[in-house]
């Protein structure tokens, strides 16, 4: 079954081969939209749900001065971009979105390529990662699970999730738009950023996502469980987490922290760092933090 998923990957990324080997990378590649800047080591940013590639636009600034090619990534059908025209429940969102992002380093001719990875954009890194060990170096987790759910109760399997996934899938699709649209907005605006301007354009960014995209990108997150493959990612992994924002609920640093290394015990030589004070988009919340970590994760 891997050898088909491998031979798959190897195709896609010769169906959409460069014409020449001094061309520039894409700016578009099988539905994702890749802008490259800077020169250097390779880097892949990869965004979170609903998010646009902009959200690495300050992290990727900081680091061109250190030499990093940054390889800006927009997944399909988020923050007002296109959605992929063939998606469907069976195909779901995750896995042919690794399979791209591994084609794409192929096409590209990257050579283990370091990724960083926010949110659903850390669960590709991962993916990509167990996928195709060969093919990346680092990985930059940005508060980040392999299993979402377990991150609430310790018990949850992707087997028993499924069913929950699926009312959560229906209930989404049930929605008048209107609705949809008004608790979309609500839960953007949990959690994601201590400052009121940056949360407001989450919610936009939200708004603006494709509905059906962001449904079955939920869905997977709610029903792929990484955890038992962690143990086949050769790449050098830096977990950075947040836990700021669940406060007021009872949650220290201590016990989130706790959270992330259950969830990651499995995975070889794995280090995890939290930030004191930063929301889910740390490169919003702390910035000069993540960059500290990046650089002596990445530049070493």
């Amino acid at each position: 079954m891997k050898h088909h998923r491998t031979a798959r990957i190897a195709a896609l990324a010769l169906g959409l081969a460069l014409s020449g080997p001094t061309v520039a990378a894409p700016r578009d590649f099988q539905g994702l939209a890749v802008e490259v800047r800077g020169e250097g080591r390779p880097v892949l940013m990869i965004p979170g749900l609903n998010s646009p590639a902009s959200v690495w636009d300050d992290t990727c600034a900081a680091l061109q001065a250190d030499g990093v090619a940054c390889h800006l990534v927009q997944l399909p059908g988020f923050a007002g971009h296109a959605a992929l025209a063939d998606a469907s429940d069976e195909t779901g969102f995750l896995q042919p979105m690794r399979d791209r992002l591994l084609a794409y380093v192929a096409h590209a001719g990257l050579d283990k390529p370091a990724v960083a990875g926010h949110s659903l954009g850390g669960v590709l890194a991962l993916m990509m990662a167990i996928e195709s060990p060969a093919s990346v170096g680092p990985l930059l987790i940005v508060d980040s699970l392999p299993f979402f759910p377990a991150a609430m109760n310790a018990q949850a399997t992707a087997q028993t999730m499924r069913p929950m996934a699926e009312s959560m899938r229906a209930g989404m699709r049930a929605q008048t738009d209107e609705d949809y649209a008004v608790q979309a907005r609500a839960q953007a605006g949990m959690g994601m950023s201590n400052d009121a301007a940056r949360t407001a354009r989450i919610q936009d960014w939200t708004g603006a996502s494709d509905r059906e995209t962001t449904t079955r990108a939920m869905f997977d997150m709610f029903s792929t469980d990484l955890r038992p493959q962690l143990d086949q990612v050769r790449s050098p992994t830096l977990v950075l987490g947040a836990w700021a924002a669940y406060a007021p609920m009872g949650s220290t640093l201590d016990s989130t922290r706790g959270i992330f290394e259950a969830q990651y015990a499995t995975l070889p030589g794995v280090r995890i760092e939290m930030s004191e004070a930063g929301y889910h988009f740390l490169m919003f919340d702390d910035l000069d933090w993540l960059l500290g970590n990046a650089r002596s994760h990445l530049l070493k």
